[in-house]
């Protein structure tokens, strides 16, 4: 009886295997990674692959700081384009690149691993140095861009490191903060149909109050709308390193909307409590009381950038939102949700 059961495990055990969530190939020619000079350019990484990147450079100089912008899930560098046209006219360069598996990058909706997309961001910072230097780099990841420029903090050391973080709307939603029946759904559905995509059709979220702008997503066809379950999983594990980084020795601007509907209030709450609580952490956090997940999209997104351009050019400076919120909990009762 027991050898039977034994045979079972064994046979369960193999079939998971079977299907475990699947990752996209690495490269497979080492290079030093570097920028084309193209306007609509692309960029070398270490292991070879060539990957899209979008730049916007002002007119009649150089840059007094060059953001490296991190997009979210799904989504590609198109994310940054109203932002970076705005920056570039106030004297900041912003690069953003389609990271792996999104946008125009090869191998479209496969997750690429948590420590790759992260090195991708640690080896373009490298290159950025040597095409800009002594000019101030600063990462700004938005939602599944800030747990990458998180992890990618995590793993960085020396003059990849950005002089600053901003982090709107980060995805520090890792398992520890996430419902039970939501972390047995994924595991199961990851080690069994990871390769079953999911439109989220069904599912009542809005991203942000510029309607105008999420139907233009939906017509676009670099915006992934199927997701595959093992692009899900990879997702949740880099938020679950991110949660864990404690971003020490620079500053860091943490900026989120209470309409948001991604990414809940208690871990990004329990995120900011956490760091309040480590010696050395440079952290200011910006509350918006009209915006939503895609900050930096929404109708009053113009605020959240001329916050973004003051704090570069003074990290002492109040916001001029005056969205700075120093205590917590960061979030009044009625400003929380049954979903909070």
């Amino acid at each position: 009886m027991r050898s039977g059961l034994g045979c079972i495990a064994l046979a369960c055990l193999l079939l998971l295997a079977g299907c475990a969530p699947r990752l996209q190939p690495p490269g497979n020619e080492r290079q030093t990674p570097v920028v084309s000079a193209e306007p609509e350019t692309q960029w070398q990484a270490g292991d070879g692959r060539v990957l899209p990147l979008r730049r916007w450079l002002p007119e009649g100089g150089a840059p007094k700081a060059v953001i490296l912008a991190l997009h979210g899930f799904n989504d590609y560098s198109n994310a940054f384009t109203e932002a970076a046209e705005w920056w570039a006219q106030r004297g900041i360069a912003t690069y953003a690149p389609d990271q792996r598996g999104f946008g125009r990058a090869p191998f479209t909706g496969l997750w690429p691993g948590e420590d790759r997309i992260a090195d991708d961001v640690i080896e373009l910072s490298a290159a950025l140095r040597r095409s800009h230097p002594d000019v101030p780099l600063y990462w700004l990841g938005e939602s599944m861009g800030g747990a990458v420029a998180l992890h990618a903090l995590s793993r960085s050391a020396g003059a990849a490191r950005p002089q600053a973080m901003v982090l709107t709307a980060p995805a520090v939603w890792g398992r520890a903060t996430m419902p039970l029946h939501y972390r047995v759904a994924l595991w199961l559905t990851s080690y069994t149909i990871p390769w079953k995509t999911f439109t989220g059709s069904g599912i009542k979220i809005q991203a942000s109050d510029n309607i105008e702008m999420l139907r233009r997503l939906s017509r676009d066809p670099l915006f992934i709308k199927a997701t595959r379950v093992d692009a899900i999983h990879g997702l949740v594990n880099l938020m679950d390193n991110a949660a864990a980084v404690e971003p020490t020795g620079l500053p860091v601007l943490l900026l989120y909307g209470v309409k948001d509907e991604v990414i809940p209030k208690k871990p990004v709450e329990a995120y900011v409590q956490k760091l309040r609580a480590v010696p050395g952490i440079d952290l200011r956090v910006g509350i918006y009381a009209q915006g939503w997940h895609l900050l930096l999209r929404d109708l009053q997104a113009e605020t959240v950038w001329r916050d973004i351009a003051g704090w570069i050019a003074d990290p002492r400076a109040p916001l001029t939102s005056r969205s700075e919120r120093d205590t917590v909990p960061l979030f009044r009762e009625d400003e929380k949700t049954d979903r909070d």
